[in-house]
């Protein structure tokens, strides 16, 4: 509060200084020049406001980067979720945006927790190979981002950043981990064409159990989730190949599904490797720049 009062006072000693020099100013030129009384007073009050201006040094506006608080709205109930600023972040450009789907360990409604595992751990340990517009919205309890009203959380979520944040509808890409790789899938079916460039990790089309009771010889769910993806959508599928979770023959069909398309799809597989295969596959060096060299013909939503 003491130096809030001293700042205050000098920076209207220096407002009354200028004043005061302005004041000699204008009668000097009185001396020179004969100038209306009523006119003088309007000059000298233009004058004063122009000093206390000038004695106040001017604040710029503060652009807000890193992770940030956000909230939407969907019938009547709000959802939390993170948006991710880069550093360098500027309103004269349009940037690459990227939505990221957790898995079910991150559900809740506290908007925070997602942003520790998958692709906001791997911001947090190099900023520098983010350089977009990432956002990460939280899938509530008991329900997965493949089942409604949490797909079209996401997408509102990701429609509301595109706008603040001058996302670029035709660099928009779309991942997510375990549960969420089954909802990357899922909203890459269901908004073909959406998404430049997809990244499904550890995730699949037919629920866990299911899938082990999976004939190989039966790959009509994934052929026809193959279809409404469409092959125009590139994809770079991840999964561990010892997975306890999510058997990696989910992720082995929907390549040769997608191969048959003749779509633009790379398939990683780690050998030895458990559930957890999204640290591997979010720290892989060329991800990213595969990620950013692609582009669809998407049109921004009105």
């Amino acid at each position: 509060m003491l130096f809030t009062r001293i700042g205050a006072r000098l920076a209207l000693s220096t407002a009354l200084l200028s004043f005061a020099a302005v004041v000699l100013q204008f009668r000097a030129w009185r001396w020179l020049v004969c100038i209306p009384r009523r006119r003088l007073v309007s000059l000298f009050v233009f004058a004063f406001i122009g000093a206390v201006l000038t004695g106040s040094p001017a604040r710029a506006k503060k652009i807000e980067t890193g992770f940030l608080d956000r909230t939407v709205s969907l019938a009547g109930t709000e959802y939390k979720y993170q948006v991710f600023v880069p550093e360098n972040w500027t309103r004269k450009q349009k940037w690459p945006i990227i939505l990221f789907l957790h898995g079910a360990g991150e559900r809740g409604e506290d908007g925070l927790v997602q942003t520790q595992v998958g692709i906001g751990r791997a911001i947090r340990m190099d900023r520098s190979r983010f350089p977009a517009v990432v956002v990460l919205p939280q899938c509530r309890k008991e329900v997965w981002w493949s089942q409604s009203p949490m797909d079209d959380v996401a997408m509102k979520a990701l429609e509301a950043a595109t706008k603040e944040f001058h996302g670029d509808p035709q660099r928009t890409y779309l991942t997510g981990l375990s549960m969420g790789g089954y909802g990357t899938w899922h909203l890459a079916g269901k908004y073909p064409g959406r998404f430049a460039a997809i990244v499904p990790i550890c995730g699949g089309i037919l629920m866990p159990d299911i899938s082990r009771e999976q004939s190989p010889d039966d790959a009509k769910p994934y052929t026809d989730a193959a279809a409404k993806i469409g092959k125009n959508t590139p994809v770079w599928i991840f999964h561990g190949g010892d997975d306890p979770a999510v058997p990696v023959a989910e992720s082995r069909r929907m390549n040769e599904a997608m191969k048959a398309l003749d779509a633009d799809v790379h398939y990683t597989e780690y050998p030895g490797v458990g559930h957890n295969s999204w640290d591997n596959a979010y720290t892989e060096a060329e991800l990213m720049t595969w990620l950013f060299s692609k582009s669809s013909n998407a049109k921004p939503n009105k």
